[in-house]
Order: structure tokens, then C-alpha cells, then sequence
């Protein structure tokens, strides 16, 4: 008998699919041709498995051996997952203070260049911790000069502020190359952290588009 999934999706499952005549893919990723839609179905369920119609724009459409429902879970994993990098993506704040020695400003840049390797913003900050402070406001442009050259390959300025009560500011962002270097690093993560069957669905929908 032809599977019946339950799972609400924009893909034909079994007996939704239409086509009399459908392309198919096995579930390793084996074109096996041009198949009625009965023999594809029952091709499927002997197997234990769905047939899922992935490309419906072709002619024949393109259908493929599958689980569905552990495809549509790993699906809404990474999905999830994705999300939650978002969201850790945040602003970072860094502190200076307009007299700091070497070793201190050293540290503070190498947390700024993590912060931006991870992918979030950094607020650097310069603190003048007494009044007599605030009239040396070059030291602190100084600083900030010195941190936007050393990390000019990595960073963009988004904003720099004047003097605001104690303190002045900028925001760092990571640039282009930076995040599409983080982006192709966290899919090339997720993809060996992934289910092989929806592994090879992925390349089989890339082939059947193709």
C-alpha cells in the first residue's frame, strides 16, 4: 500500500502527486528513469518509503525515493539552527582606556577580532574614567584610528561617535568577505553534521534542476 504522510508541505507526498508519468530518483541518488506514477508509487512503498515530487516544473516532473518525514525534520534542524546563529549574532562591547599599555591593547584586539570572526558587531569604547580625561579627546581618536587600520581587512566602521557623558564610540562590523567566509564555513559544518539521506536528496535536487 502507498504511504500517507500526515506532514503539511508545498511538495506533492504519494497520492498527491498528479503526473501520470514521473522522472525518478532512487533514494541514493539514482536517476531510474521515466516511470508511470503507479509503478513509482509502488516502487516507493515496497521499499518502505515516499515518494516526494521535488521538481514540478519539468516535464515529466521529477520525483524522489525518500523518508519524508525525517527529510522535513532535518529541514526544520537546520532551519532552527540557522536561526539561532542569528541570534547570536550581537553587538560586542570592547572597552579602552585612553592610558593602556601595550599587553591590555593587545588583548582587547585580539576579543574584537574574535567577536568579528564570529560574526557579530563590536562596539569599541573609550572610557575616560576622570574629568580631566575628556580634554584629551585625540588620545582617544588616536585609539580608535589605530584599531579601524589594524583591522581594516576584517572590519568596516558602520558609526563613530563625539563624547557622550564619559565616553566615546564606534561600531565595527564584520565586512562582506568576512561573513560569506563565516557562511560558507557553517554550511560546510552543517553538511558533515548531516543526515546522508537528505545529503544525497540535497545533490539529487541540485542535479534534477540541472
Amino acid at each position: 500500500a502507498v504511504r500517507r504522510c500526515s506532514i503539511d508541505s508545498s511538495l506533492r507526498v504519494n497520492d498527491r502527486i498528479r503526473a501520470p508519468i514521473v522522472l525518478v530518483i532512487g533514494e541514493d541518488g539514482e536517476k531510474l528513469g521515466d516511470l508511470a506514477l503507479t509503478d513509482a508509487r509502488r516502487l516507493a512503498a515496497d521499499r518502505g518509503l515516499d515518494l516526494v515530487e521535488i521538481v514540478a516544473n519539468r516535464n515529466p516532473p521529477v520525483c524522489k525515493i525518500m523518508n519524508y518525514g525525517r527529510f522535513v525534520y532535518q529541514q526544520s534542524k537546520k532551519s532552527q539552527d540557522s536561526k539561532k546563529h542569528q541570534k547570536q549574532n550581537q553587538v560586542k562591547e570592547v572597552k579602552f582606556r585612553i592610558i593602556i599599555g601595550q599587553h591590555d591593547r593587545a588583548t582587547k584586539m585580539k576579543q574584537i577580532e574574535r567577536f568579528l570572526h564570529e560574526g557579530h558587531k563590536v562596539k569599541a569604547t573609550i572610557w575616560f574614567k576622570r574629568a580631566r580625561e575628556r580634554s584629551r579627546r585625540e588620545l582617544g581618536d588616536r585609539i580608535l584610528d589605530d584599531v579601524t587600520a589594524r583591522l581594516a581587512e576584517i572590519a568596516t566602521v558602520e558609526s563613530r561617535s563625539s563624547i557622550v557623558g564619559n565616553q566615546m564610540s564606534m561600531i565595527l562590523a564584520p565586512t562582506r568577505r568576512l561573513l560569506e567566509a563565516l557562511r560558507i564555513e557553517r554550511a560546510e559544518k552543517a553538511e558533515t553534521e548531516e543526515d546522508p539521506h537528505v545529503a544525497r536528496t540535497r545533490r539529487a535536487l541540485r542535479v534534477a534542476a540541472g
